[in-house]
């Protein structure tokens, strides 16, 4: 039995290179080579010509030896003679609360009551993932039916006639609404996900010593889903700051939908067709998103040491 166990923990020693043959030598070079040109050239070389750019006054027309570079007038204009982009920066704050305050904790919600295998649980799991498979747009245009100012289900039952998606007022917070409805189902899942991974024996210990169900996931439940927690919280806010399709299929995110993202579209992909200021845009969206994952890798490696 104890040499059983010894074999079983032998710790497994490397194959060196030099021992393989040309066959797994030739697989593992692609194994490594293969995701990392496809990282690179998709992610990392888009990512730092999308910064280069942003120190040009390219439009995108004519050859790429015709940019001048302009230093950070980009990131100057941006920041004093650009109207949309301070009201698109709050939007994109009111996105991001919207989410964390409402959203996410309706998810975890959702998620804990479906883990107690309450009856047609699977029903309900599958009703609340249903949004997250559909597109931006396609979510875009469900809402319509609900928000349209004439026939809308929400004005028949409010006995209202609001323009949910064209009043600048309201506009913003009926996206996040329909944002929302798969937002919730996505972080539903992941909580699910770790609740299925969580030991029974912890709470069961909690309601020993007369701690409430509300009281056991708060201190025990709650803390042990750390990983979940970050991966949550890192998506959530990555999420808000790329939040684009739906707003673009309701209006170009124009009239009171102004975003960071529909911003860098329209100057990049717009009629003014101005690439060099839209990359600038598009830096800062990076800057800002780049900010919070670095805090979050430091709190995880924190935690692990």
């Amino acid at each position: 039995m104890s040499k059983g166990t010894a074999t079983g923990h032998k710790k497994k020693v490397p194959v060196p290179m030099t021992k393989l043959n040309s066959r797994d030598r030739t697989t593992m070079i692609l194994m490594a080579a293969v995701p990392t040109v496809l990282v690179v050239g998709l992610i990392w070389f888009p990512a730092l010509f999308s910064v280069i750019l942003s120190f040009t006054n390219w439009n995108g027309i004519g050859p790429l030896s015709g940019i001048q570079f302009i230093g950070v007038q980009n990131y100057v204009d941006i920041l004093t003679i650009y109207p949309p982009f301070w009201p698109a920066l709050t939007h994109n704050v009111l996105w991001l609360l919207s989410l964390f305050v409402i959203f996410t904790p309706l998810g975890m919600f959702l998620a804990v009551l479906v883990d107690r295998e309450i009856r047609a649980s699977r029903f309900y799991q599958t009703s609340f993932y249903l949004p997250v498979v559909l597109s931006g747009a396609l979510i875009g245009f469900i809402w319509q039916l609900i928000y349209s100012r004439d026939q809308g289900l929400l004005n028949v039952v409010l006995g209202t006639s609001i323009d949910w998606y064209g009043n600048p007022d309201v506009n913003l917070y009926a996206a996040m609404v329909a944002n929302g409805w798969r937002h919730t189902g996505y972080i539903m899942l992941l909580y699910l996900a770790g609740l299925k991974g969580f030991d029974p024996a912890l709470g069961e210990a909690a309601a020993i010593d007369g701690a409430g169900q509300v009281k056991t996931f708060f201190l025990i439940t709650f803390p042990v889903l750390r990983p979940t927690n970050m991966i949550v919280l890192v998506i959530t806010f990555i999420d808000a700051l790329r939040a684009f399709d739906l707003v673009w299929i309701i209006n170009q995110g124009r009239n009171g939908l102004e975003l960071i993202a529909t911003l860098v579209t329209a100057n990049i992909a717009g009629e003014a067709s101005r690439v060099g200021f839209g990359s600038a845009l598009a830096t800062l969206m990076l800057i800002l998103s780049s900010i919070f994952i670095i805090i979050q890798l430091r709190i995880m490696v924190k935690g692990d040491n």
